[in-house]
């Protein structure tokens, strides 16, 4: 009888195809092939989401973000509850300039937890004097041509809870930002609150991008 035979030289010949199948990965460096466990696969997994967590709240925190209207005072600019992208790079490079529209922590909610973030447009910096009279805003004298406030008067308001009173003509200290709502007749802004430290600006605003039917650039 042959057949046994046979077949014992083939698996000697299988067996002696795979010991040099080894030793040629081995002499190649290959580590052997092993089945990645489920608690190894789970780990990477874990690791995948801390590292997006941490990458999306950098992104979130130094690059851009989206933030939500708290208030009217950008009306009709922009609505209550619209919600708008804010980019941070900037601020790292140049400094805050008249006519941009920032976000800025509540001066009036300073300590307090979940303090809110205002939008307002910038209208003077430091060095600049502020002056309101006649419903209009003056500025180093000069009264501005402000469309974005759609001839609402820009009247002195009473200061807010804990908050100096401003006396007109106001001269804005270095490194302080006078900011005002575009709605100038609902808008708790510098004239309650007097200048704002430009170094709490977190935020300047680019676009709306929702509701769908605002979209678009600020």
């Amino acid at each position: 009888m042959v057949e046994p035979e046979q077949f014992t030289n083939q698996d000697n010949a299988s067996e002696r195809k795979h010991a040099a199948s080894s030793d040629y990965a081995h002499r190649r460096g290959e580590p052997p092939t092993k089945k990645r466990s489920k608690s190894r696969e789970f780990a990477e997994l874990m690791i995948l989401v801390v590292v997006v967590v941490f990458v999306t709240a950098g992104l979130k925190l130094f690059v851009i973000d989206v933030n939500a209207v708290p208030t009217g005072s950008m009306i009709p600019a922009i609505e209550e509850g619209d919600r708008l992208l804010v980019e941070k790079v900037s601020l790292h490079f140049t400094p805050v300039k008249a006519q941009e529209i920032v976000t800025f922590p509540d001066p009036t909610q300073t300590g307090q937890p979940n303090q809110r973030v205002l939008i307002k447009r910038v209208i003077a910096v430091g060095g600049q004097t502020v002056d309101l009279n006649g419903g209009k805003v003056y500025i180093d004298g000069v009264e501005q041509d402000e469309p974005y406030a759609h001839d609402k008067p820009s009247l002195p308001l009473a200061a807010a809870h804990g908050m100096m009173p401003v006396v007109y003509p106001v001269t804005i200290p270095e490194g302080m930002i006078w900011v005002m709502g575009d709605n100038r007749t609902d808008s708790a802004d510098s004239r309650c609150f007097g200048p704002v430290d430009a170094s709490t600006v977190n935020g300047k605003a680019l676009l709306t991008v929702w509701p769908f039917d605002h979209f678009g650039t600020l």
